[in-house]
């Protein structure tokens, strides 16, 4: 039998009900989150909205050097679809300001500025309406250590977070999100040309049966047998996930006291 994530049925109203009673538990006016003009972003602000109704979403567009008008252009059409506030920045002056400032040594690290100066600006959004902000990282991401640490991770809820790539793109087309979205090339738009599975160097397809079947606790062995995928690839896969353990952990605290948070002490 294939390893292959499907989406459970009832989970689109799990996720509506998920943000629904952790909105209002924060006594938040609402939700902000960053419209990309990627499908996984897209399909958070469609579940905002169903969930939270229209008038209590605020979908922020971010643009920094290299952002695509295509992009933008899809972004606005869904919040207007969408009945949603839509509001666009552009970054592009205080990222340049950062990078002449910090220095950061390669594009990676200057991809890192811009995912955090992006979390900067959907909370200074969020603090002015008294909102939460919405993350639109997915399982595959997580699993992976695909994010970054204090950037696109900086968030409230992760309502898509239980969800592999390939069960947001079933749940995009079961939502009737656009074409245009679900016919991009994934990617985190961190500098030109840059995608999500080049980065990775696996396709989505593949690389999700090899997290569900880590989920199962199979043997690597097991896991190529079902997939038939080489053992080579399920092997790197598990070093990923396990190298990357540290960036799904809050801050490790030294315990000293009787009860320590992160450790020992249990919240309500």
């Amino acid at each position: 039998m294939a390893l292959t994530p499907t989406l459970a049925p009832g989970a689109l109203e799990a996720m509506e009900a998920f943000l629904s009673d952790h909105v209002e538990d924060a006594g938040a006016s609402g939700a902000v989150l960053g419209l990309s003009g990627g499908i996984d972003s897209a399909v958070v602000a469609t579940v905002a909205a169903r969930a939270l109704g229209p008038k209590r979403v605020t979908c922020l567009h971010l643009p920094i050097e290299g952002t695509g008008a295509r992009d933008r252009q899809d972004a606005q059409r869904l919040a207007e679809r969408l009945g949603v506030a839509y509001v666009a920045r552009d970054l592009s002056k205080p990222y340049f300001e950062l990078v002449d400032t910090l220095a950061p040594r390669d594009r990676r690290s200057r991809g890192n500025v811009k995912a955090r100066l992006r979390m900067v600006a959907l909370y200074a959004e969020a603090n002015r309406r008294g909102a939460l902000v919405l993350g639109a990282g997915n399982k595959s991401e997580l699993l992976t250590g695909y994010f970054t640490k204090w950037g696109d991770a900086g968030c409230d809820l992760l309502p898509i977070g239980d969800l592999y790539k390939t069960q947001v793109r079933e749940l995009a087309k079961e939502l009737g999100v656009p074409e245009a979205f679900l016919e991009k090339k994934p990617s985190a738009g961190l500098w030109p040309g840059q995608t999500d599975e080049g980065e990775l160097g696996i396709a989505y397809a593949e690389l999700d049966q090899i997290l569900l079947g880590l989920e199962l606790k199979m043997a690597d062995a097991e896991i190529a047998r079902r997939t038939k995928l080489p053992a080579q690839e399920v092997a790197e896969v598990r070093a990923r996930v396990e190298s990357t353990s540290h960036k799904r952990r809050l801050p490790l605290v030294c315990k000293l006291g009787l009860r320590t948070v992160g450790v020992d002490w249990r919240e309500l």
